[in-house]
C-alpha cells in the first residue's frame, strides 16, 4: 500500500506514485526491467525515493547528456548491471528549410511536436540554436517525427535523426533582473519577475498551476531560497539566482533569471 508514501507528496502526484510503485515492485518481485519515458526532475526524485525503499531494486537515470533536466529511467533487479542497457534516446535535428526569418523558440518546437499527437513524456530536453534545434526524443517516436514533422510555427523545416554523440547542447539563457523585495514570499517575487500584480499571480498559484522545483505548490506565502526554480503555467519559468543582501530600508536584494 502507498498510503504511508502519499502523505509525503502532493495529491496531484498520486497517479505517478502508483505507476512508479508498480515499476519498482515488478523489478524487485518479478525480475522485470522497465525503461520509462522521460521524467521531469520531480518525477525522477519520486522514483528514486521508491526504488531506495526496495532492497532488491536499483535504477539508472539518463537524459542523453550530462546535466539533462528530463531523463529516462531504467528500473531493474539489483543483480542486473545497467551500464550496458540501451537508454533509447535519439536526437531529432530540426532546421528551417528556407532560412526563415522567423525566430523560433522552445515553445514553437514543442508545440509542433505535440501537435502531431506526441505525448509530452516522449520528449526530453530541447536545445534551440539559430535557425535549428536538437530535440531529444525516445527512439520509439524518432522515425515518425522524422517523416511527419514538416512545419514549426509558420516555418517549413527539414528533419534528421542523429545519434546521441552528435548532440549539440545549448546553454540556457536568462533575462536577468535585480529586484528589491519586501520578503522572500513566492507571490511577491513572482509578481515582480513577471511584472504582474500580486493578485494576478496569486490566482494561478492557488489553482495549482505553480511548481517550485517541479513540485506543485498552492501556497503564495511559501518562502523561496537561492537556486529555486519557479514555473507558473502560462507565464514561463524563472530561477532565483542569488540573494544579494538587505538594503538600509530593510528590503531584500535578489537577482532572478527568467528563462527565455
Amino acid at each position: 500500500m502507498n498510503q504511508d508514501i502519499y502523505e509525503h507528496f502532493h495529491p496531484d502526484e498520486r497517479p505517478f506514485i502508483d505507476r512508479a510503485s508498480e515499476w519498482v515492485d515488478r523489478a524487485g518481485d518479478w525480475h522485470e526491467v522497465k525503461r520509462t519515458d522521460f521524467l521531469d526532475p520531480r518525477q525522477a526524485f519520486i522514483l528514486r525515493t521508491l526504488a531506495q525503499r526496495h532492497p532488491d531494486v536499483h535504477l539508472r537515470l539518463d537524459g542523453g547528456y550530462e546535466g539533462a533536466e528530463r531523463q529516462r529511467a531504467i528500473v531493474a533487479p539489483d543483480y542486473r548491471p545497467l551500464e550496458a542497457e540501451p537508454i533509447g534516446i535519439a536526437v531529432l535535428a530540426i532546421a528551417a528549410s528556407d532560412r526563415s526569418p522567423l525566430e523560433l523558440d522552445h515553445g514553437d518546437y514543442m508545440g509542433a511536436i505535440l501537435g502531431l499527437g506526441i505525448k509530452r513524456d516522449r520528449v526530453g530536453d530541447i536545445h534551440v540554436h539559430e535557425h535549428s534545434c536538437h530535440c531529444l526524443v525516445t527512439e520509439e517516436i524518432a522515425s515518425y517525427l522524422n517523416v511527419h514533422l514538416r512545419q514549426v510555427h509558420r516555418a517549413a523545416v527539414l528533419t534528421e535523426v542523429l545519434p546521441l554523440a552528435e548532440l549539440r547542447p545549448s546553454v540556457s539563457e536568462f533575462e536577468e533582473m535585480s529586484l528589491s523585495v519586501a520578503s522572500m514570499r513566492l507571490d511577491g517575487i513572482a509578481s515582480d519577475v513577471h511584472r504582474f500584480s500580486r493578485a494576478r499571480i496569486v490566482e494561478p498559484i492557488r489553482a495549482g498551476r505553480c511548481r517550485v522545483n517541479w513540485k506543485v505548490t498552492e501556497d503564495p506565502s511559501r518562502l523561496l531560497k537561492e537556486g529555486d526554480v519557479v514555473s507558473i503555467q502560462g507565464l514561463g519559468r524563472f530561477k532565483l539566482l542569488e540573494v544579494e543582501g538587505v538594503t538600509k530600508k530593510g528590503r531584500i536584494r535578489v537577482r532572478a533569471g527568467k528563462f527565455i
